[in-house]
């Protein structure tokens, strides 16, 4: 019995991997080329809510892998290889998601950036756009007035 693991590991082990296999289903969603703020916004609030939960979950984790240490000194050698199996192949999944989880959140920081300065930019050169329009729509000066030409030619 003493290589047998507790109801607690398998309880944690299922909670472990159902949200192992929610998040990669979250994470491998397509990514598509979003121009609005807004959305882009809402998904790295729901990324970091994912970073959040990763947390909280390495406490089950911890669980399994210690339980599994312990179990691997009492067990045979089959069983406790079977276990020792097991945990690496979680704990591998949990390395790939946490390294994906990050890089989406960089990428997608960069990407906001990337589209506030845009913006920006598209603000400002908009803005020049409706002065040059104003301006052009301006009435000439007569041509004998040297000082008004001087003037417009200083503005173009």
């Amino acid at each position: 019995f003493d290589s047998l693991p507790p109801a607690q590991y398998k309880e944690t082990m299922s909670t472990i991997l159902v949200w192992i296999q929610q998040s990669e289903t979250k994470l491998s969603m397509p990514q598509v080329a979003v121009a609005e703020y807004e959305i882009m916004e809402q998904r790295l609030r729901e990324l970091k809510a994912l970073q959040s939960s990763l947390q909280e979950q390495q406490k089950g984790l911890n669980y399994l892998s210690t339980t599994v240490e312990d179990m691997s000194r009492k067990a045979p050698a089959e069983v406790s290889q079977r276990y020792r199996s097991e945990i690496e192949v979680i704990l591998g999944r949990w390395k790939k998601l946490s390294t994906q989880l990050v890089e989406h959140c960089q990428k997608l920081e960069e990407l906001m950036t990337k589209l506030q300065r845009f913006q920006n930019d598209t603000k400002t050169l908009k803005k020049w756009m409706a002065e040059v329009d104003v301006f052009l729509k301006e009435e000439w000066p007569a041509l004998g007035d040297s000082e008004a030409l001087e003037k417009q030619l200083d503005q173009c």
